[in-house]
């Protein structure tokens, strides 16, 4: 089984977010993607109705998708709509994108709200890449003051700190790499040989990168049959008790 742990499904036409479920299954039935953790581009609370439309989709399609609720946690109902959405709703993470928010992995409003998602059981994904307030040594300071939470780091980094990302986790054993829209395969076994394959899993970003050169990089990594089985959806199952 191959499950996707980092997707896109939003339609919010008036800020040109238009990438429909149906968008997304039809890649993932073309290159075999069983499951997809699905994130919508706004983040709740806000304006836009992230959590009514997250819901939505995973109604539509609930044997296909995964929902994590991207959040913003400089609001102070912040704690108390993860809580409901996991508790109530069967949201499987939490998703902070600090860049969009301009708010720190380490800020105390952001630690409040991922130790929350640690003692609810569910992980959180961090956006992660070449921009302040994504960077990993930001992301493993969070890390250090949430030992109980797990944290996926998204994108492990990006294009220009993909080694630092290793490196951060190598330190925090609470942090989990995740391999989408990151272009160079050989990190990805340097990450499993580190790490241990069980901390790392398969993400496509998609639609924005393409779910065929994602799935490709795995591939072409140089992995065991059995770390890929455990990258491309058996640690992410494990983790989300799928």
């Amino acid at each position: 089984m191959i499950i996707d742990a980092h997707a896109h499904v939003d339609e919010v036409k008036a800020f040109g977010w238009y990438d429909p479920p149906e968008k997304l299954i039809r890649f993932m039935d073309r290159y075999g993607i069983d499951r997809a953790v699905i994130l919508t581009y706004a983040d709740e609370p806000g304006p836009e109705g992230a959590l009514q439309r997250l819901l939505g989709y995973m109604r539509r399609y609930p044997k296909r998708f995964i929902p994590f609720l991207r959040m913003d946690p400089r609001y102070d109902v912040a704690q108390r709509i993860l809580q409901d959405a996991v508790e109530q709703h069967g949201v499987k993470g939490l998703k902070l994108h600090p860049i969009s928010n301009v708010c720190t992995p380490f800020s105390p409003l952001t630690v409040e709200l991922i130790r929350l998602a640690g003692r609810l059981g569910v992980p959180t994904l961090f956006h992660s890449g070449d921009v302040a307030l994504s960077l990993p040594w930001q992301i493993g300071r969070a890390a250090q003051l949430c030992p109980d939470a797990v944290i996926i780091m998204g994108h492990m980094g990006g294009f220009l700190h993909a080694e630092e990302a290793i490196r951060v986790a190598e330190r925090h054993p609470n942090i989990i790499l995740e391999t989408s829209a990151m272009p160079y395969p050989h990190l990805i076994k340097e990450a499993v040989r580190r790490l241990g394959a069980e901390r790392v899993v398969f993400g496509s970003d998609q639609p924005a990168a393409h779910p065929q050169v994602e799935l490709k990089k795995i591939d072409v990594a140089g992995l065991t049959e059995q770390e890929k089985q455990l990258v491309l959806g058996e640690n992410i199952a494990r983790l989300l008790r799928l």
